[in-house]
């Protein structure tokens, strides 16, 4: 029971002590201030003035202050607002550009903290901006406005140096110093290189006029150079062109020459060949004519073996289907008749003599009747076999027509005739033509005979010695008196 208020006195000290410790430190941290590398602490107080510059430093209240001065680059323009006159008494307005610091060294951070450690940047800048104008309004009057113009840099220098003094005292330096631009009201600096405009101007022209003229001349030495080297070489040209036309003419003679004698041999050669072979055809035509007459004469004689085939064969038609027919159709008709005559014989033996006389007569009636058929059946025979001939005949005659209509087909195909009359009576204009058409006709026949190789009036005379002279049938018809033996029989 004892031990344990013991404990808890020792962490309340503990705790006591590590609050103090860090109120201390506290302290300590607010009392301590750093200075960094763009900036110097001004220390002043009970131990005096001191700069402290990269680094940190303890300030006791009440007894020390510190303050902090800029030690940064301060850039600002340089631009009087009242006219600067130059040496020549020209008014120009300058507008320049200065970069200023405080000097890093102890000495002038103190000298510049005593002038502008409790102003403001603006106030310091105007301060320094009023130094460096009047210095500017003082280089300017000692300068020449071609030398404000044409040498900025030596202006800037002197910028640089005549500042100088005056900055260090006030524990500043001059970085730099740039002239931004100069102008006047009067035009003298536009003015200014207006001769030397012209005179550059001039010497341009002048070189340009200079070089024109070089060029001219060299043109002018190169064109005639040209025109001597074109005249030469025209005139060569022109030798060459006749001597090359002359030389072309030469060919072209001998090439006239050449083709001359060769369409002369040519044709020589042509008119041998063309002579040989219209010989040539001349014998190939009476060749081919005379084998063709040949081969006329072959068909008409073929044509006759067939046309006399087909005669015997005709008539051996009529023989077997006519002749024949009518043989055996007769040879019916009399066993027919001999039957029936045997029929009514025997019943006319069966019956009356009364009804003898009757049966005779109707055999006598069949038997004619037999005869009237047979004697049919041979004229029709003989019909035919004369039939045979007068085909033969009615096909030529019928043909005829066919031949004179292709003779006179080609008048057919004409579409216009222009009569010309020359007034010789009946042998010209329309007779003419009609008289061409008879004549064609009239020689039908002629071309007819021309390819049969037959006679129209042979041939017409042995139609007529067909019709005379007709076969008879072998087998004869019975006659009455045979009948009526057979009937008797």
């Amino acid at each position: 029971m004892f031990g344990m208020p013991t404990v808890i006195s020792i962490w309340i000290f503990v705790g006591l002590m590590v609050l103090a410790v860090m109120l201390l430190m506290s302290m300590l941290a607010r009392l301590y201030r750093k200075a960094g590398p763009h900036e110097a602490l001004v220390v002043y107080g009970f131990r005096g003035t001191r700069v402290v510059k990269g680094h940190g430093t303890i300030i006791f209240p009440m007894i020390e202050n510190c303050r902090g001065l800029s030690l940064e680059l301060m850039s600002f323009d340089v631009a009087p607002q009242q006219d600067l006159y130059t040496k020549q008494g020209v008014a120009v307005t300058v507008e320049a550009v200065a970069q200023i610091k405080v000097k890093s060294d102890t000495e002038s951070i103190l000298t510049a903290s005593e002038q502008f450690l409790t102003k403001t940047d603006q106030e310091r800048e105007g301060l320094i901006r009023l130094v460096m104008e009047g210095h500017l309004r003082g280089i300017i009057g000692q300068l020449t406005v071609e030398e404000i113009v044409k040498q900025p840099e030596m202006v800037a220098d002197r910028m640089r140096s005549t500042c100088a003094d005056d900055m260090n005292k006030m524990g500043l330096e001059v970085i730099s110093f740039t002239i931004k631009e100069v102008r006047d009201k009067n035009e003298y600096i536009t003015n200014m290189g207006k001769p030397d405009v012209a005179r550059i101007k001039r010497d341009a022209d002048v070189a340009t006029a200079e070089a024109d003229r070089d060029t001219a001349i060299k043109r002018a030495l190169a064109q005639r150079e040209a025109a001597v080297a074109k005249a030469q070489a025209d005139q060569e040209r022109v030798l060459a062109e006749t001597l090359s036309m002359a030389k072309q003419a030469e060919s072209q003679r001998d090439l006239e020459i050449k083709k001359a004698q060769y369409l002369e041999v040519t044709k020589r050669q042509q008119a041998q060949a063309d002579k040989a072979y219209d010989i040539q055809t001349n014998i190939m035509q009476q060749q081919v004519v005379a084998e063709q007459v040949k081969v006329q004469q072959v068909e008409k004689e073929q044509q006759v073996k067939v046309q006399e085939a087909e005669i015997n064969r005709r008539e051996k038609e009529l023989v077997a289907t006519v002749l024949k027919q009518a043989q055996v159709e007769r040879q019916r008709i009399e066993t027919l008749a001999a039957a029936e005559r045997q029929r009514l014989v025997a019943e006319a033996e069966g019956h009356a003599s009364a009804i003898r006389a009757q049966g005779e007569a109707e055999a006598e009636i069949i038997f004619k009747k037999g005869e009237a058929e047979a004697k049919a059946m041979n004229v029709k025979a003989e019909a035919y076999q004369e039939y045979n001939q007068a085909a033969v005949v009615d096909k030529l005659l019928t043909g005829l027509p066919e031949v004179v209509r292709a003779l006179a087909s080609p008048l057919a195909n004409v579409d216009k005739i222009t009569i010309v009359s020359t007034g010789n009576g009946d042998a010209a204009g329309m007779n003419k033509i009609t008289g061409d058409i008879a004549k064609m006709a009239a020689q039908v026949p002629a071309l007819f005979e021309t390819l049969s190789g037959m006679s129209m009036h042979e041939l017409f005379s042995k139609v007529r010695l067909i019709g005379d002279h007709a076969p008879k049938p072998d087998v004869l018809p019975p006659t009455a008196n045979d009948n009526k033996g057979a009937a008797a029989a």
